[in-house]
């Protein structure tokens, strides 16, 4: 293939959102008519229209003849007669019909979004998947399940970028989201959440380790892959690191301002760079190289009067002839900073997740999960214990028992919403199941298990399990009386999944209007 037939094509992948189809002929017959030699600056003309560097693929359209809602699955209840578990909820269909009703569930009246906390691990985009059975263009034979992850680059972010506003729109203004992610789609996956959240809103960057060694691995070595954590209002943002460990806070003088503990009175950069002269030992005291006095000269005196600065009546050898007072209470935070590499320890490897998934299941069933102890870990940055939170990409449930965990741990009330599609048995063969064993202590069908909670708690029975499944419906405009019904039983649905939904006139037309599929080639 030909540079000029190379750019083409490239043209024809580029969004109708984009290019209509009249203006790629137009950028077609541009190509076709200029000298090879200027054909990159041709189409960096070109290329200069498509948004953000990257294109989507077209977007899959809106269905306005079929609406998607929920419907309770009793069938698949767990625990439900126990009246004080805390009740957390499971919806099995595609993410994007969930995502519409719990929009309309999960925001208020002003139209501001009631979800806390979103954690997803989407599928990473690989294209490894055709030979385990599980190519997109075939259909699926695969003995257990994996993500059907074989997508176009294109294709993934658009699929991404759909979900991704939805989910957008359900956050609190102090909520945040958390997205694991690889080398593969990472950077491409950065851009666009830049563009769904705002690059002002973006967080940072959790590294987590994920192997010592990579199988096969030859010139390098890939240990790590990553997390991105977006807030919804970053001048809102509250989540911090663990508690700081206040011991050495004492107050052996009986000073009236409290429990304090000696500090650094030294700042990087600090121009304030001054003696202090001891009057027991006359000795002087400077800053560091490179450092100066966290106060002026003229403060100085007043923390000398105030007792923040106290000498030493003996000297030191390497030490300062003062200390300088830091108080608890005049901490701005009892916690720590979130450091990015919190999660980049052993604890943390993909091998945890494999051993904490066979010893419930006995077997392996799901690969790639990641382990409890990491979104356990993630979830503990919001100090709130009464907290919604969402994952859509639910996969083998883990964030399910890392909720519940959690609560345990702490006496916390976190409830989840978890979300999966039941393709190759995953919502009810592995996700169901995981919770249904960790919450029962044993299997659907009676099964043993080598897991248990603790050596003095065998499982997680203070928790419940509500199920919903995607039920989706032809509905015509002009069909008043369905329409009626329909609209009726989502809203009883809705007030199930959330006691303290506030019904909203909704549009069921808009609000629960499902994806059409993608068609195929061979169907247009």
């Amino acid at each position: 293939m030909d540079k000029k037939e190379f750019l083409k094509q490239r043209i024809d992948m580029i969004a109708k959102e984009s290019f209509n189809l009249e203006q790629k002929e137009i950028a077609k017959k541009l190509i076709d008519s200029v000298d090879v030699n200027d054909l990159d600056a041709v189409w960096g003309f070109i290329s200069q229209r498509v948004k953000t560097g990257f294109v989507f693929d077209e977007a899959p359209e809106i269905n306005h003849n079929s609406v998607a809602y929920i419907k309770e699955n009793k069938s698949l209840g767990i625990n439900l007669s126990n009246h004080n578990a805390t009740e957390h909820v499971l919806i099995i269909g595609e993410n994007y019909d969930a995502l519409k009703n719990l929009i309309a569930i999960y925001t208020d009246k002003q139209g501001k979004g009631l979800i806390d906390l979103i954690y997803i691990d989407p599928p990473y985009g690989t294209e490894k998947s055709k030979k385990e059975g599980n190519d997109y263009k075939e259909q699926v034979e695969s003995k257990k399940f994996i993500y059907r992850d074989k997508y176009t680059r294109d294709g993934w972010l658009n699929m991404m970028n759909e979900r991704l506003k939805l989910a957008k729109k359900l956050l609190t203004d102090n909520g945040v989201m958390f997205v694991s992610i690889d080398d593969n789609e990472q950077a491409y996956l950065k851009v666009l959440c830049d563009e769904v959240f705002g690059e002002d809103n973006f967080i940072g960057c959790h590294i987590r380790k994920t192997v010592t060694q990579r199988a096969m691995a030859q010139d390098y070595n890939t240990q790590h892959e990553y997390c991105l954590v977006y807030a919804r209002n970053a001048n809102m943002f509250n989540l911090c690191g663990d508690e700081k460990n206040l011991n050495k806070y004492k107050n052996p003088d009986n000073d009236p301002r409290g429990d304090w503990k000696p500090s650094d009175p030294t700042m990087k950069g600090s121009k304030n760079i001054f003696p202090i002269k001891n009057p027991y030992t006359n000795q002087l005291d400077y800053p560091p190289m490179g450092r100066g006095w966290l106060f002026t000269e003229e403060k100085l005196a007043q923390l000398i009067s105030d007792g923040t600065i106290i000498f030493k009546e003996k000297k030191s050898k390497n030490q300062r002839g003062f200390i300088f007072k830091s108080f608890k209470n005049e901490l701005r935070s009892q916690n720590s900073l979130l450091n990015s590499l919190d999660t980049c320890k052993n604890e943390f490897m993909n091998q945890v997740a494999t051993k904490e998934l066979n010893s419930i299941f006995g077997m392996s069933v799901f690969d790639y999960a990641k382990p409890v102890c990491f979104i356990k870990k993630l979830l503990s940055y919001n100090k709130n214990k009464d907290i919604k939170i969402l994952d859509f990409f639910a996969g083998s449930g883990t964030t399910g028992q890392a909720v519940m965990e959690l609560n345990e741990e702490d006496g916390g009330n976190r409830k989840f919403i978890l979300v999966t599609n039941n393709e190759n048995n995953i919502a009810k063969g592995v996700t169901w199941e995981r919770l249904y064993r960790v919450i029962k202590g044993k299997g659907s069908k009676g099964e043993e298990l080598d897991w248990s909670y603790s050596k003095e708690k065998k499982n997680l029975e203070n928790n419940s399990l509500r199920v919903f499944d995607i039920v989706k419906e032809e509905l015509n405009i002009t069909e008043i009386e369905k329409s009626e019904r329909i609209k009726n039983e989502a809203e009883e649905n809705f007030k199930k999944l959330d006691p303290n939904y506030i019904q909203n006139n909704i549009n069921i037309y808009n609000t629960l209007s499902s994806l059409t599929p993608y068609k195929s080639k061979s169907e247009d």
